[in-house]
């Protein structure tokens, strides 16, 4: 719930530049906010916003080739402090790439150095010992399906394009499968005289 006063400013923000973006939307973060970056990069995806995951450490030795000037990045991190993270920054700046940052710490480096800044701190988090990463996760999670409901909205993306995005499975089958796809036709039919026998 304290995440609703943020969405601001810098939130819209993040929408108009994902809405104007002509390139794709790459995601990246270190572990457990990495983890959380591939849902939110995959949500993208199926909603009408083109997106790929991009590993943090991968894209400092190599990966970064996938990144064009036409692209959104953003980056997920708690403390937006994290090495890779930090390393990354400047070579994504080089490519002229606008950065969404979508962190904890609003002091960090990935803060300072962002577009747009949604914030997603927490009080404490709910591991016992205080260290796992687990109400910020959630607290990244929310913030990032939020985005994307925002984005869907602002496209005015329809259950048609979900379904088109959707062809496999029960959300497919929901979605587009009709009586006429499966029913038998003419001859299709098991036809026998009533003065058959069941034998026959």
């Amino acid at each position: 719930r304290r995440l609703i006063s943020r969405i601001d400013k810098d939130f819209e923000k993040a929408v108009e530049l994902v809405y104007a973006c002509k390139g794709r939307v790459v995601d990246t973060g270190m572990g457990k906010a990495g983890i959380i970056g591939q849902k939110i990069s995959a949500t993208l995806s199926s909603t009408g916003t083109p997106s790929l995951w991009l590993h943090s450490a991968e894209a400092i030795h190599g990966d970064i080739g996938r990144v064009r000037k036409e692209d959104i990045v953003i980056i997920i991190s708690n403390s937006g402090e994290t090495e890779e993270i930090l390393k990354l920054i400047p070579q994504i700046k080089k490519i002229g790439t606008k950065l969404i940052a979508i962190t904890g710490n609003k002091k960090s480096g990935l803060a300072k150095n962002s577009d747009a800044f949604l914030d997603v701190s927490i009080k404490e988090e709910a591991c016992p010992l205080g260290l796992a990463p687990m109400a910020s996760t959630t607290s990244m999670l929310a913030m990032g399906d939020a985005l994307c409901a925002a984005l869907m909205d602002k496209r005015k993306f329809k259950k048609s394009d979900f379904a088109f995005l959707h062809p496999g499975g029960n959300l497919g089958k929901q979605l587009l499968l009709k009586v006429e796809d499966i029913m038998r036709k003419a001859s299709g039919y098991p036809i026998v005289r009533e003065s058959r026998k069941v034998k026959e």
